[in-house]
């Protein structure tokens, strides 16, 4: 029953109380008289009935509205307290009851106020200690997050169901869209509690999985199983996978004999238990470039044997003729040289071409690294100015120019040779130019005399490197050989100055992968956690399972207006998820749409997304697929989510796609938890439940702060014994504002 209608009945019943009394009263008083005293009585008040009934009709209506205040004093007033109290205990420590109402309430308000400071200290004290006491676990969580992060090789971590429970960041980029697909809208599936049989296919991990298993019985060495496969972009993948023993002990939480989505390896009698693998790792490198250039080594060398069969055929006749025929025809010995010379110069073009077009193809090179050219020359100059002592310049410098060197051979090779040039010829200054040209670039070592002579470099160049108290077996040729580079010795006669200039191969650009910004207060990104572990995959039954173990999708969107069935449209959708109970900011989904009709200027001036800003994005039959399947397996949270579950149901006929999964409305949960507030806006379930809010009335922000206040709700919610999702659909929906209609 509504706090409305309890409040009615209450009244009602105050009022025929009170109509009652004063009836019974009149009557004893009217009875008590003698029979002319009545019939006196009777002729007074006839003609004034009409009046005495207003004036009892007035009394009851100042009854009534003296009853409402006292009952929201006295009644409400303490219910207010105890959804404070419980606000306080449960989700925000820091909440305190406002000092309001009659001098009891107050001092009941301080009272609570003042017990809930206390606690708070303790709770202040207790978390102090026991982030003492976890300060080397956290010091091991930390390093663990900068290992992950550091890696140059993706890292998945899976629990027995296949479900992501670690990644480093390196693996959402091989997993991604490759820079040039950049009409694809990328979702990266990649995400803590996600199933790995989103991204590999399930036929071939179980082949692998298979493998490891039977390597295991057999007590192999080596456990590890490999395998490539192909992601919806064309990338290949190579993945390296290994097994994650678990310890033979108690099992944890398995998942349910029914669940379609139990262990990823069929059952097999065996003599290895099944518990003696708890999970997988993957390690996976995009073997992309490799591929297609040993793909286009082998074209090539097959063009050069297939092409170069004929041309050699010819040459071969026409010397083999003019050799057994030294007397023939100055004629005939004129046509057989000029086969021989046009089929020389062919084939000699067709290498050229092929080397010059190619080359990066056709050498194997030294493990080489993609750095800028500025970079490199800087790292030189400190290299020679605190290893040797000489001053170093720079003259022409461009930087834009990106390189592809082993940075600490190429700056020990100019230590080496500002080295020499010191040693032998007493030079204290040399200068750096980078230029390019072409696909080249150049960089050059300046200095001011003397010249040198190419008997001097051929033996530097020969020599092993030693330099500022560094030895190497190395010389200057083999670095050079390894990096595919050339080194050329010149003098500048328009100002006499020598250098010697290093003819290195250019990369193109390296542009970082846009991440999610570190917010305040937060270092790295969080890729993993453990606890998935022992947490079974999802299931379609999911109505008896505690809300605290479910993994929900919190999701916003923006709009052109705020009425779908006159064909107002989606404008941005923001999303978030919540796995294990945290929030999980680092794998966010965000996207513009493109609306195809105007935008409300009343709508515009809440959330300030122009026309300019949504030219050129996806329409939504393409995002709303990507969007589904970021949300798949989990259950929907959204503030007011009757109206952007209305606006996606309005398009499913026209992309096919239904969003079928359970919703939960933090403004109905605010309903039922806090009946006796005034306002259930966002900003105001925030404030009382100790919630920054940021980037208001945009997708991305609301759907952060949205989840974030669910989070606050349930521990309430438990403690009104709503522990699962049945029990918390059930309570919204007797809600009144799940009465409203979009």
């Amino acid at each position: 029953m509504s706090e409305n209608a309890r409040f009615l009945i209450a009244l009602s019943t105050f009022l025929m109380l009170l109509a009652g009394l004063e009836g019974l009263a009149g009557y004893a008083v009217f009875h008590s008289l003698e029979r002319d005293e009545q019939q006196k009585l009777l002729e007074v008040l006839r003609p004034r009935a009409e009046l005495i009934l207003e004036i009892g009709l007035l009394a009851l209506i100042v009854l009534g509205a003296a009853f409402a205040v006292a009952y929201r004093i006295y009644v409400k007033g303490p219910l207010k307290i105890a959804e404070g109290i419980r606000i306080t205990l449960n989700a925000n420590s820091s909440h305190r009851l406002e000092s309001v109402g009659p001098p009891e309430l107050k001092r009941l308000r301080q009272a609570v106020n003042d017990l809930a400071e206390h606690g708070e200290m303790l709770a202040r004290d207790l978390e102090a200690k026991v982030a003492h006491a976890k300060s080397s676990v956290e010091e091991e969580k930390n390093r663990l997050a900068a290992l992950m992060s550091e890696l140059t090789e993706g890292v998945l971590v899976c629990n027995a169901d296949g479900r992501i429970l670690l990644y480093n960041e390196r693996a959402r980029q091989t997993l991604c869209a490759p820079e040039n697909a950049r009409n694809e809208i990328s979702v990266a599936l990649i995400g803590l509690g996600r199933s790995i049989f989103t991204i590999v296919d399930r036929s071939l991990l179980n082949h692998a999985l298979e493998r490891v298993h039977a390597r295991l019985e057999k007590n192999e060495a080596d456990s590890n199983a490999q395998f490539v496969f192909t992601t919806r972009t064309g990338q290949l993948i190579r993945v390296r996978l290994a097994p994650v023993l678990a310890s033979l002990g108690p099992p944890g939480r398995d998942s349910e004999p029914g669940d379609s989505r139990a262990a990823p390896v069929e059952a097999k009698a065996s003599a290895k238990p099944a518990s003696a693998t708890g999970g997988f790792v993957m390690t996976l490198e995009n073997v992309t470039h490799t591929f297609e250039v040993e793909s286009l080594r082998d074209m090539l060398l097959q063009s050069l044997t297939e092409g170069s069969r004929a041309a050699l055929a010819n040459i071969r006749a026409a010397v083999e003729t003019l050799t057994d025929y030294p007397d023939c025809e100055p004629t005939y010995r004129d046509r057989f040289l000029r086969v021989i010379r046009e089929e020389a110069r062919g084939l000699s073009g067709k290498l050229d071409k092929t080397s010059s077009e190619y080359a990066d193809s056709l050498k194997t090179r030294w493990p080489l690294e993609e750095m800028l050219g500025v970079d490199a020359v800087a790292a030189a100059r400190r290299r020679i100015e605190s290893r040797l002592g000489m001053r170093t310049l720079s003259e022409v410098l461009d930087d834009s120019i990106w390189i592809k060197a082993d940075s600490y051979m190429l700056v020990q090779s100019f230590a080496y040779l500002a080295g020499r040039l010191k040693e032998s010829h007493q030079v204290r200054e040399v200068c750096f130019n980078l230029t390019k040209h072409a696909r080249i670039a150049e960089l050059d070592l300046l200095w001011s005399e003397p010249v040198l002579s190419q008997g001097v470099l051929y033996n530097w160049e020969t020599d092993t490197m030693r330099a500022g108290g560094e030895d190497s077996p190395l010389t200057l040729r083999d670095v050079t050989d390894r990096m595919g580079a050339e080194i050329v010795y010149m003098v500048d006669h328009i100002r006499q100055r020598p250098f010697i200039r290093f003819l290195l191969p250019m990369a193109k650009p390296t542009r970082p992968t846009p991440n999610a910004p570190v917010r305040s207060g937060e270092s790295r990104p969080e890729f993993y956690d453990f606890d998935l572990f022992h947490q079974a995959g999802q299931t379609p039954e999911l109505d008896q399972i505690p809300l605290a173990e479910l993994a929900y999708t919190v999701i916003d969107t923006e709009t052109t207006g705020l009425d779908p069935s006159t064909g107002d449209e989606i404008i941005a959708i923001g999303a978030v998820r919540i796995v294990n109970n945290r929030l999980l900011r680092y794998e966010t989904y965000e996207q513009l749409v493109d609306p195809k009709r105007p935008i409300a200027s009343l709508a515009q001036t809440v959330h300030g997304i122009t026309h300019e800003m949504l030219r050129g994005q996806p329409a939504i039959d393409q995002v709303l697929p990507q969007f589904h399947e970021y949300c798949e397996d989990t259950v929907l949270v959204g503030h007011n989510a009757a109206f952007d579950m209305r606006f996606l149901q309005m398009k499913e006929a026209q992309t096919g796609v239904c969003f079928t999964q359970p919703v939960l409305d933090t403004l109905l949960l605010s309903q039922v938890l806090h009946p006796h507030q005034e306002s259930h806006a966002l900003e105001a379930i925030a404030e009382r439940l100790g919630v920054t809010v940021v980037a208001r009335h945009t997708a991305l922000g609301d759907a952060l702060v949205t989840g974030e206040v669910f989070l606050r709700m349930i521990p309430l919610l438990a403690a009104h014994g709503i522990r699962t999702l049945q029990d918390a659909r059930e309570a919204t929906a007797k809600a009144l504002y799940a009465k409203v209609e979009y």
